[in-house]
């Protein structure tokens, strides 16, 4: 066994990004920066019905218009594609039948962007209008079209589930309560235009792509399977990627539309999308309805929970039914609630498809539990932290559905938000149209089973160390500005003992890396950490054992660190990292390339019920929160004044960005419980710019104070576990929470616009004046 050097040098410290200087110097390309000479321009016709059947479509004026290259039908691709194997119904464009306004119908490559523009004006559509349906209670009524034949119902997917005696557990509760909650839909927004470039050569029948992904695996095998092209000629590249929260998770259908385009014309196709095609384009969070039942006992601990969730997905079927079960499956790993049943729908109608987003699956329901919670506590005479605090899990633990929870620092999390709010002296005496409120939420960090299995490894790393002592690091994995890139270079040179300044990342450019699954479900710090922790341990070896030869000693005897390797107890000068580089490649025969990997035990992969896949993971973070509110009973207008979050991320391999990413995860929570929301008008976008989705600015960016706390997974990477999407959560209930007690009303809709807290007061003043007027009578 070699010598253990103590920790840590490099990890735990607050570290810049390694891509920042790009970042902030405008040196970064983007996917629409990146140089393509002659590169022609591509653009979609979209559809302006919201349901229809397609007869005909005329393109023969459009493919006739000088300049125009190409022109492309859903004739052109009789391949559907889809994030999940179960759930592909999708075309990159329309075949048959349109489903949504905007579903890319046409797509033409031209010399530029008025050609482009003008071949679009020349097409001619033929289709007979069928019923379109824009909620979910209109697509499930009896007599409505099916959107797709297989779908009975136009639902998607139906979840029902069942742990422990639910009944028993209300009939043994001191206080039950079941209120319905709505949440509407919501979109990323992230700032980044969606686009691609692609470049096809016709002699050699090869592909290069360079896209806004999350994901670059899912776009490769998504683009093999569409343009029916071997893997192997196909070559996926993500530049810089300004934005992705989940809305770049999935393959969406202009990546694979640019390369039908630029193959039909037989040369290379940008397409970059308007803010009203990236909105059209969507996966957002899907419009909630959830019907929420608690079992209280008078000491606040839980006894049982029935819940009833309904989606409006959109069109098509994307991460649906991940969805779906994630709404269930997490209600349980964050309290220990005896018994849960779940029933979840998911349901089919004539907009944007949903997909994934922040917190994916769990934020609505969040919602909804932690608002109901806090009402029962207040009518129970209970502190609302005092009733988290009494349903607290005891790690490690199993789940009654399955999940493994190895570490647990929710009740440190509420120990400080409790203390850091003032909460016991503060809390209903901040004076008028001034309140606090608070909740918890938690988050997964890797989702332990891939979607796509091969058999292959969760994550793979190579680390490579060349005659310069550089150490080039090659991962998959897809750094979106969460920083992942920055935490495996600090994994790798804390694990070899240098400085990080040595580490290089390249990172997907699938000719050149390993594949990886992708950034989603905050799996990258785990898993892509372990396997990067993995190769630099078998670098490290080598080095040890090179070291060794060349001091003549036992590898057991040699000492590493700070870039210097000596025999322990010798405070001779020893070797400099250059020369045991030089030994090393000597005795190797020339440049070293080890690989690391890491995947999920299956024991963590999930319980035995169908669906049980979802929601299981290796870690879990742990979130608790007050938010401070105040409201203008005349406007209606909440303000929101001050955050205090503190979050169980394991270990903060880098402090400075798991802040950036607890701040970004409030924020984007603050934008859902005040503003943001999708609007249509017969299934036409009325919000698809930035100036109609309401999203929070700096004006309305209270400070936010924010806390570490650290319970060191056994099995994270240093102890790490995920901290980027589990305190999204908690702030749309806190917000809720504050509001109540600041004007003692409670929203059950979300967002809390203006216009809904002056309806919920008015509604409030004329129940008063009802009752006022029957006692008067009586």
């Amino acid at each position: 066994m070699t010598h253990i050097r103590p920790a840590h040098d490099v990890v735990g410290r607050p570290t810049p990004l390694i891509d920042g200087i790009e970042k902030v110097t405008g040196q970064a390309h983007y996917t629409a920066d990146l140089p393509a000479a002659g590169a022609l321009v591509g653009r979609i016709l979209r559809s302006p019905f919201a349901h229809a059947r397609i007869r005909a479509i005329d393109t023969e004026a459009a493919r006739a218009l000088p300049g125009v290259h190409a022109v492309i039908t859903g004739e052109d691709c009789d391949q559907t594609y889809g994030v999940l194997p179960i759930a592909m119904n999708e075309y990159p464009l329309a075949r048959g039948r349109v489903r949504y306004c905007g579903e890319p119908v046409v797509a033409v490559a031209a010399v530029d962007e008025a050609t482009a523009a003008a071949a679009l004006r020349l097409i001619r559509l033929d289709v007979e209008e069928l019923p379109a349906y824009f909620t979910a209670a209109e697509a499930r009524t009896p007599d409505a079209v099916l959107l797709h034949d297989d779908k009975p119902g136009n639902v998607e997917r139906a979840v029902h589930h069942r742990f422990g005696d639910v009944e028993a557990g209300f009939a043994a509760a001191d206080l039950v309560r079941e209120q319905v909650f709505r949440c509407a839909e919501i979109a990323h927004a992230q700032m980044e235009l969606n686009a691609a470039l692609v470049s096809y050569d016709h002699d050699r029948d090869q592909l290069t792509i360079w896209s806004t992904t999350q994901v670059p695996y899912y776009v490769h095998l998504m683009l093999a399977r569409c343009l029916g092209m071997d893997m192997s000629r196909i070559r996926v590249i993500k530049p810089f990627v300004g934005g992705g929260f989940g809305a770049r998770v999935e393959v969406l259908n202009f990546e694979i539309i640019t390369a039908l385009l630029a193959r039909a014309a037989g040369g290379t196709v940008r397409m970059v999308l308007s803010r009203e095609g990236t909105f059209l384009t969507h996966r957002g969070r899907p419009e909630t309805e959830i019907r929420l039942k608690l079992g209280m006992m008078r000491s606040g601990r839980l006894t049982a929970c029935a819940c009833e969730v309904i989606q409006r997905g959109g069109a098509y079927a994307g991460y649906g039914i991940v969805t779906i079960l994630y709404a269930g499956a997490l209600l349980h790993g964050l309290y220990d609630i005896p018994a849960i049943t779940y029933d979840g729908w998911r349901v089919y109608a004539n907009l944007p498809p949903c997909g994934a987003m922040r917190g994916h699956g769990t934020v609505d329901v969040r919602f909804a539990f932690e608002s109901l919670l806090d009402s029962m506590a207040t009518e129970a005479g209970l502190d609302p932290i005092a009733v988290r605090r009494a349903n607290l899990l005891a790690a490690p633990t199993e789940t009654a559905n399955g999940l493994r929870v190895e570490s647990y620092g929710l009740g440190e999390c509420l120990d400080w938000v409790e203390q850091a709010s003032g909460w016991r002296e503060r809390r209903g005496r901040l004076g008028a149209a001034r309140g606090l409120g608070m909740a918890c939420s938690h988050y997964v960090s890797g989702a332990a089973k891939p979607i796509h299995w091969t058999g292959e490894p969760h994550a793979v790393v190579h680390l490579r160390l060349d005659f310069d002592g550089g150490l080039t690091l090659l991962t998959g994995a897809a750094d979106i500005g969460q920083g992942s890139s920055t935490v495996m270079a600090q994994a790798a040179a804390e694990v070899l003992g240098v400085h990080l300044d040595r580490v290089r990342v390249v990172a997907a450019d699938s000719m050149l890396t390993p594949k990886d699954n992708g950034s989603y479900s905050s799996r990258v710090t785990f898993m892509v950490g372990n396997a990067t922790i993995d190769a630099a341990r078998a670098l490290r070896e080598r080095l040890l054992a090179a070291a060794a030869e060349k001091l003549g000693v036992a590898v057991t005897e040699v000492e590493d660190s700070h870039e210097h390797f000596r025999r322990a107890g010798d405070n001779a000068a020893g070797l400099s990292f250059a020369e045991v580089t030089q030994a090393a490649l000597a005795r190797e025969g020339g440049a070293i390339t080890v690989k690391g990997t890491f995947s999920c035990p299956l024991e963590f992969q999930g319980g035995k019920h169908r669906g049980g896949a979802v929601g299981a993971a290796m870690g879990f973070s742990y979130a608790a929160q007050a938010v401070e509110v105040s409201v203008d009973e005349d406007t209606g207008m909440v303000a929101v004044e001050k955050i205090w979050v503190a979050q169980d991320c394991g270990f903060a391999i880098n402090p400075l960005a798991v802040e950036g990413q607890m701040q970004g995860a409030v924020w984007m929570g603050m934008g859902q419980a005040i503003g943001e929301e999708t609007r249509y008008e017969n299934g036409l976008a009325m919000h698809a710019s930035l100036l109609d989705y309401r999203m929070p600015t700096s004006v309305e960016s209270p400070p936010i104070d924010v806390h570490i706390v650290e319970s060191r997974d056994p099995n994270g990477p240093f102890g790490a576990k995920e901290a980027s999407e589990g305190a999204l959560a908690g702030f749309l209930p806190a917000l809720i929470n504050a509001i109540a007690d600041a004007v003692g009303l409670r929203l059950d809709t979300l967002p809390a616009t203006p216009d809904r807290v002056l309806e919920a007061l008015a509604k409030r003043q004329r129940a008063a004046r009802l009752a006022r007027a029957m006692q008067e009578r009586a």
